[in-house]
């Protein structure tokens, strides 16, 4: 695009050859494409993680289209088991990249040099405390937040209502034991306590990363274990949060409701067995719902419980709910235009301060916003429900800035220790083999 605008100054036929350039030759995903037609209409592009709000992305296209019509926007999915650093690393590597890009927290210090500086835009006074702090580098912030996400142990409140004979209180369980005890009280009543959903990233982000964001409520003493991990100076064997967080998880291999074939479960399965009422509890986090919502039999009765990992209810984790930004979006400077560049800072502002942008984000992608000018209450129940841990300080920061090949590498240590292929002492070993040779 440099050279193409180098081209722009030198004569008028030189101009007209880079327009049919660019009318002809955009690829598939090329964020330039139609960006310098002659009626100003631009093209942009967004590169999206989040694979379970694809269609409602597409929908906020529309709308935003509908109400910027000099303005196309067309979204790119993240393939299946494909990372958006590798996916968003490819397109660069083919000259290609997306106007935008959604990645997570830790991805984008990789990316700060080819993404635009948003530490001007109006949404940055509007955006809640801390959202930006992961993604500001000698004080210029790379991204925007898009989605404050929590995860926990999903339960359908049916379900554990009729366990216990009377209303489910999830303040009744917080401990290893208590959990125990509701897992057995579902299984008399012939339902299965639970489903553990074997994908690496859910096993590798978001369960294994309990162990790490647990070790302390102050980040500087986890930042400090993670540290100490890359050095070699932890023994994760005699780790009180690590063995812990794996004795729960020795309970959901117990219980779940594919101990026969641990690994032969897809995420899909999850939401369907959980929204029928056929399995009490699934861990997962506060994005599922749109699939839970459409096999609800529970009357949009759901809620989150902690994680517990010990049988002490005041240990930190106990109570709390892991939570934090989890996706941002990056605008490109390497390839895109000053006209695709204010296109999708556009876009973005639309996010925040338009009813329609509210409205996708809120009510139709069902997720909590990271800006404080959104009013708008999360329809959904577990968006509630991660609120209501939020508005109660009962929050455990997530693992948010991982390396990018954590959930993929470690996932896979977590499926063998799932499957039963390796024992907890073969596990704490891959997971410190791995951090003393991460990058």
């Amino acid at each position: 695009m440099k050279r193409e605008q180098k081209w722009m100054k030198l004569s008028v036929l030189s101009l007209i050859m880079v327009v049919m350039l660019s009318a002809c030759g955009g690829a598939k995903t090329e964020s330039g494409s139609g960006s310098s037609s002659s009626d100003g209409d631009v093209k942009i592009t967004l590169l999206n993680s989040k694979a379970e709000i694809n269609s409602q992305l597409e929908q906020a296209a529309k709308d935003f289209q509908s109400e910027n019509p000099g303005i196309t926007l067309e979204i790119v999915p993240v393939g299946n088991g494909q990372s958006p650093f590798e996916k968003a690393s490819a397109l660069y590597a083919s000259g290609n990249p997306t106007t935008m890009m959604m990645l997570d927290t830790g991805d984008v210090e990789k990316f700060k040099d080819r993404v635009l500086d948003l530490t001007s835009e109006k949404w940055m006074k509007d955006a809640v405390e801390n959202s930006t702090s992961a993604t500001t580098f000698d004080g210029k912030n790379y991204a925007f937040p898009f989605s404050i996400e929590g995860y926990g142990f999903i339960y359908n409140q049916q379900v554990l209502d009729q366990a216990v004979g009377g209303t489910f209180d999830p303040q009744s369980v917080q401990t290893t034991d208590q959990l125990e005890q509701l897992f057995q009280k579902i299984a008399a009543t012939g339902k299965s306590p639970l489903i553990v959903s074997p994908m690496d990233w859910s096993l590798g982000a978001h369960y294994l990363g309990l162990a790490y964001g647990g070790q302390s409520p102050d980040r500087a003493k986890v930042d400090q274990f993670i540290s100490d991990l890359k050095a070699g100076k932890v023994d994760l064997a005699s780790n009180t949060v690590f063995n812990g967080l794996m004795d729960t998880f020795d309970l959901m291999k117990t219980y779940n409701i594919d101990k026969a074939s641990p690994l032969s479960g897809t995420y899909e399965r999850g939401p369907e067995v959980l929204g029928k009422g056929e399995v009490g509890i699934w861990f997962q986090g506060n994005w599922a719902w749109p699939q839970i919502h459409s096999f609800d039999t529970a009357d949009g009765k759901y809620g989150f419980l902690p994680v517990p990992v010990s049988n002490n209810p005041d240990d930190f984790g106990n109570t709390q709910i892991s939570a934090a930004v989890s996706k941002r979006i990056l605008i490109d400077k390497e390839k895109s235009t000053p006209a695709q560049q204010e296109a999708a800072k556009k876009f973005l502002d639309w996010i925040v301060y338009e009813a329609k942008g509210q409205d996708f984000l809120v009510n139709q992608a069902t997720i909590i916003p990271a800006f404080s000018n959104i009013t708008l209450e999360p329809a959904d129940p577990l968006g509630k429900s991660i609120g209501d841990y939020i508005k109660a300080g009962k929050i455990e920061e997530s693992m948010s800035t991982l390396p990018a090949d954590h959930w993929s590498k470690l996932g896979a240590s977590m499926q063998k220790y799932l499957a039963d292929v390796i024992d907890r002492g073969g596990l704490a070993k891959e997971i410190q083999d791995y951090w003393t040779k991460v990058k």
